[in-house]
């Protein structure tokens, strides 16, 4: 058995990238390397040091295991240590999502705590406009936020004010939220005075779409938890469609939008009967620091 696992790691550790010229390793150091990958992906991050004291080797034979494996695209080596390569790349895709069209963003998610009235049950989805408005729920008061989103949980976790409902179910490996029949049982035994969830993209005809389709019929069971509930979306998005379609915006109490919205998508959308709210831009990131 022992011979069978140090042949996988001595294929796994193989790499073509020849500006790093590789040695043979040892079957100690494969085992320690592979160990040392378990240690990454159990906790997401180890020092030097850790290291060090679980192998009872030196700094530099750490060193150069961690250079061994980020040769292999396998880790990402930080200050001091080292995460799993994978972590950060999806940790970075979240982030990017986040970064883009971001000013929209901040303006729909204002333009949506408008609308919040008396409410004090909250529902959100798991996308990067509805995690905007939930750091502006972060001073709330007597209100639950009921989500999927781990980002969310985590933005409102210490949040007094405000109760939070994680939803269970499943973790998509290509975001960091919920999903599956957990989710969905849930959902339906739950109601919420006022829902905002996003979409990957809306048509002409007041369509909106997701890219998923478990996300799609999770966020179906969304819109029937809830005496209201508005689309949030950027401009970006408009015009546009995507896998699934999950719903229809005249059924929505509004569509909530950037002012980048063309005047063509918003002629369509009126005849469509889509209520649309527009939200008024807000100084930019840039022009706030400046002030």
């Amino acid at each position: 058995m022992l011979g069978l696992t140090v042949k996988v790691r001595l294929d796994l550790f193989t790499t073509n990238n020849h500006k790093h010229k590789q040695t043979p390793l040892s079957k100690e150091m494969i085992l320690r390397q592979t160990q040392i990958l378990h240690s990454l992906r159990t906790k997401g991050h180890c020092t030097v040091d850790e290291l060090c004291r679980q192998f009872s080797v030196s700094d530099m034979t750490i060193r150069r295991d961690l250079q061994s494996l980020e040769n292999s695209g396998h880790i990402l080596r930080t200050h001091g240590g080292a995460t799993m390569a994978e972590r950060v790349a999806f940790e970075f895709g979240f982030m990017q999502r986040g970064m883009e069209n971001r000013d929209a963003k901040r303006a729909i998610a204002a333009a949506a705590f408008s609308l919040l009235g008396n409410a004090k049950s909250i529902l959100l989805d798991s996308g990067t406009t509805t995690l905007a408005l939930a750091d502006s729920l972060r001073a709330g008061r007597g209100i639950t936020v009921i989500t999927t989103s781990l980002p969310i949980a985590s933005a409102l976790q210490f949040s007094e004010g405000v109760d939070l409902l994680l939803l269970g179910g499943l973790l998509r490996r290509e975001s960091p939220d919920l999903i599956g029949g957990i989710t969905e049982s849930n959902l339906e035994n739950l109601h919420a005075d006022i829902a905002f969830i996003g979409a990957d993209a809306v048509d002409e005809t007041g369509g909106a779409y997701n890219q998923s389709l478990p996300v799609a019929r999770m966020l179906q069971k969304m819109t029937a938890a809830t005496d209201s509930f508005y689309v949030v979306a950027d401009s970006s998005k408009l015009g546009k469609k995507a896998m699934v379609r999950f719903g229809e915006l005249r059924q929505a109490a509004g569509l909530i939008t950037d002012s980048g919205i063309s005047p063509a998508m918003h002629e369509s959308l009126k005849n469509a009967g889509v209520n649309l709210i527009i939200a008024p831009p807000l100084p930019s990131e840039d022009e706030r620091i400046q002030s």
